[in-house]
């Protein structure tokens, strides 16, 4: 019998396959806020003790993942009028590929580490190691500045995930706190993109390498 917390890191995982392969930043950011509403109720579904502060704690840290910060860099978008490209230094189809290939090699790596807190799902650690390692390839792999911000927020949903698997009673407080840092972040990468916007007028990462003191 599939358990839920599997179905719901299945999930996580075909986000990241999707974010591999999406072109365009608008179906990019959906792709990250979807992952972001499915990483957060993970803890629901760990079988931990969630006292009341736990669940307003997951549903707060929910909606900030899934629409606050997917808002705000939308809105960004909008407002600075970027290019909606995310264009990719590695093609659309090798990073699926890419992706498969490094969902596969983690799920065997996986099983070499022997971690007694996380028997409540086979998923839960290759779920975790791929959305850090996918959240790299993405800061690697666009040159869009953009994408590269999108692929930082799917790292933070890896460590989430971490503090998600060690904690026994599922206090977030560590987790949430880093979220706020994650959501200042992307605040100031609104105004740092429009200063971008104006002085290049394009998102292009390649271009800051013209940048002379």
């Amino acid at each position: 019998m599939i358990e839920p917390l599997d179905t719901i890191l299945s999930l996580v995982l075909l986000s990241i396959l999707f974010s591999f392969g999406s072109s365009l930043l608008p179906g990019l950011i959906k792709v990250l806020a979807f992952q972001g509403i499915i990483v957060s109720i993970v803890p629901l579904f760990m079988g931990h003790d969630m006292s009341t502060g736990g669940i307003v704690f997951t549903l707060v840290t929910m909606a900030i993942r899934g629409v606050v910060i997917p808002l705000c860099i939308y809105l960004a978008i909008k407002k600075v009028a970027i290019r909606r490209q995310v264009q990719p230094i590695i093609g659309y189809n090798a990073s699926i590929l890419i992706g498969l290939v490094l969902i596969v090699a983690v799920a065997f790596v996986s099983r070499k580490f022997v971690v007694p807190s996380i028997n409540t799902s086979a998923l839960l650690l290759p779920t975790t190691i791929t959305l850090l390692v996918a959240g790299m390839f993405l800061l690697i792999a666009r040159r869009n500045a953009i994408a590269m911000v999108l692929g930082y927020i799917m790292m933070e949903n890896g460590i989430y995930l971490v503090g998600t698997t060690f904690s026994v009673r599922a206090l977030h407080i560590v987790e949430f706190g880093i979220l706020l840092d994650v959501l200042a972040a992307v605040m100031i990468m609104a105004v740092i993109l429009q200063n971008i916007k104006k002085t290049f007028d394009n998102m292009d990462t390649a271009l800051l390498r013209t940048l002379k003191e």
